[in-house]
């Protein structure tokens, strides 16, 4: 067995465990994803397995001091100087992510084209590092989106006023957008259940324009089509839309998706399959949806015992119970008719929202 071939493997496996290792930490202490922290540690795991057979013959070749690459301070190569200063540079996780799962691929494939060699092919399987390989590129993916989208789910923090269309009984959409902004909302969803998708287009992409110049997210209820065509934040979708593995696959890796549920189980389910926040309700009944089932506060209460996705309230809040609902769990709070019931759209907002931060400054000082 070549001595120099077992020193190659053992740098890429060292390589390919650390830039794993890495992505493993941001999945467990930055997204605090079960699942894709446990994808990445049994990788991790298994080129241990998959190489144990060799350990001892590994570590018996390595020789880091006499290493040709190693970056020692007076005579860097300039392709390290090259690869250090690109390191440095990279200022946001994404580009963190990228970087290793690029050094990981890169070494698995090392590692599996070594293991093709007649005299290597009994002791690792070459299929294995390849198998590796490809679960790597979807995991990367998975991981990089959870990063891009991480800014836009931080906005659901505030309040989110959802634009229908129906309760607005023909006033202008961009008016009231415009005194939402205003009155400090950080999130508007456009929601219309009975106009065609034709006549939503232009309102869509005018309320899209104005949400970006003011730095809120824009979300469309129901219409992945709709979210495409004017590349909208993100899409609200309720139990009857598309399954959210499917929306998962046709939407842009940092685009949202919120979905409402009823029950816990629907919670549970909803966090599984990714949902970037969930909405529960209806907590109260709500004049918008006079068939709406009510939950309770109760509910929240219980939901939030069991998913640490956002939870978004919906269904009936107002001024008098936003207080009540904030303490049960909820992140952020929707509304539509507490604030365009109102003739005073703007004073409305920033009246819930003063509620909703006054009832986080009494639930920070109950635990301080």
């Amino acid at each position: 067995m070549p001595l120099r071939v077992l020193r190659l493997i053992d740098a890429n496996l060292n390589r390919a465990s650390e830039g794993l290792r890495l992505l493993e930490d941001v999945a467990r202490f930055i997204l605090n994803d079960a699942g894709l922290c446990q994808q990445l540690k049994a990788m991790r795991h298994s080129l241990v397995e998959e190489t144990k057979p060799l350990s001892v013959k590994l570590l018996s070749q390595r020789d880091s001091e006499q290493d040709v690459g190693h970056p020692h301070p007076i005579s860097l190569p300039s392709r390290e100087r090259g690869m250090d200063m690109e390191a440095s540079s990279l200022q946001d996780l994404s580009g963190v992510i990228t970087a290793n799962a690029k050094r990981v691929a890169e070494s698995l494939r090392v590692i599996e084209e070594l293991a093709k060699l007649p005299e290597m092919s009994s002791v690792l399987p070459p299929a294995k590092f390849e198998q590796l390989r490809f679960t790597l590129y979807t995991l990367e993916q998975r991981l990089t989106s959870r990063i891009l989208r991480q800014d836009k789910v931080k906005q659901l923090a505030g309040l989110y006023v959802i634009l229908d269309r129906q309760a607005l009984a023909g006033r202008d959409e961009l008016e009231i957008a415009e005194q939402v902004i205003q009155g400090g909302a950080k999130v508007i969803q456009l929601r219309d259940k009975q106009s065609s998708k034709a006549e939503l287009l232009p309102i869509a992409q005018k309320l899209k324009d104005l949400c970006d110049k003011s730095g809120i997210l824009f979300i469309i209820n129901d219409y992945l089509d709709l979210v495409l065509a004017v590349d909208a934040d993100g899409l609200h979708i309720g139990q009857r839309d598309l399954p959210l593995p499917i929306i998962r696959k046709e939407l842009p890796i940092d685009r949202i998706v919120g979905c409402s549920v009823r029950t816990v189980s629907q919670a549970i389910k909803a966090q599984n399959e990714g949902a970037d926040y969930i909405a529960v309700g209806s907590i109260f009944p709500t004049p918008t949806k006079k068939d709406a089932t009510v939950v309770g506060v109760n509910r929240l209460k219980q939901i939030r015992q069991v998913v640490t996705s956002p939870l978004l309230a919906i269904g009936g809040i107002n001024e008098d119970n936003i207080g009540e609902v904030m303490a049960a769990g909820a992140d952020s709070v929707a509304v539509i008719s507490a604030v365009l019931s109102k003739g005073d759209v703007k004073g409305a907002v920033q009246r819930l929202m003063a509620k909703m931060r006054m009832s986080k400054k009494e639930e920070h000082s109950a635990f301080s």
